[in-house]
């Protein structure tokens, strides 16, 4: 089965209407799906995994469960989930760019040490600026939930470094950081729980790193996203900069 085979009806239907064209009925395509036997994935409930810091101290919370932004670059929100392999937990971490909804870095380990978040920072970074597309110093927050890891001195001083805005919500509440919450749930149930990045069971980090890889790079480039018009991420944020770059018509 390929990716798009975890689509509900609707989501199967923005994509018929993109691919075969847009006199496609939701109708048509839901007997297809029952006859076919693809019922679209469901996500479970997540399991808490915030640890605070022991001290409390943290930036307070500069979104206040608004996660939009008006371009690239001007908030990411990140946050980390776990997955069991036969030789341990993996742990996952991802920066998401909220604009366009784009996973631009990822880093998966075995421990929970400030490295699992540190080093996503710096491949984003490290991304936008290949891309030439660089972070402007002063204008990107960087939201997080009130983990240990995203409280660490080591992390604060490093966001300070680049000039990023930190932004932390509040202890045990999902909805401070809804996005990644759901992001992660998306993680889970189309890559984790499924044969279609990875087949049989995840022996090692290996393993986590080969399918993780696979579906980033589905949900980027292919996936349809309905908060976004039904187009991928880097599609959308492709037709942002088209249009910031197009020649103005003399008049």
């Amino acid at each position: 089965m390929t990716p798009e085979g975890l689509y509900g009806r609707r989501k199967m239907t923005a994509l018929m209407r993109r691919t075969a064209g847009p006199d496609v009925s939701a109708g048509a395509v839901d007997r297809a799906m029952r006859t076919l036997g693809l019922p679209g994935v469901r996500r479970d409930k997540g399991i808490r995994t915030t640890i605070p810091a022991k001290d409390g101290k943290r930036a307070g919370d500069l979104l206040d469960r608004d996660f939009t932004a008006q371009a690239p670059n001007r908030v990411w929100v990140t946050d980390f989930t776990y997955v069991r392999a036969w030789a341990g937990w993996v742990y996952v971490a991802f920066i998401v760019d909220v604009f366009a909804q784009r996973i631009i870095a990822w880093h998966a380990s075995t421990t929970k040490e400030t490295d699992l978040v540190m080093i996503p920072l710096r491949m984003a970074l490290w991304e936008r600026g290949r891309e030439g597309h660089p972070a402007v110093a002063g204008q990107l927050i960087h939201h997080s939930d009130a983990g240990s890891q995203y409280t660490s001195v080591r992390l604060t001083d490093h966001l300070a470094l680049e000039e990023i805005l930190p932004s932390i919500g509040s202890v045990g509440d999902a909805y401070d950081n809804a996005l990644m919450e759901s992001i992660n749930g998306l993680y889970k149930a189309e890559c984790i729980r499924t044969t279609v990045f990875h087949e049989g069971p995840y022996r090692t980090i290996i393993d986590v790193e080969f399918a993780t890889a696979g579906w980033v790079d589905w949900y980027n480039n292919r996936r349809l996203h309905s908060s976004r018009g039904n187009v991928p991420p880097v599609e959308f944020e492709q037709a942002h900069y088209a249009t910031l770059n197009r020649e103005p018509h003399p008049a």
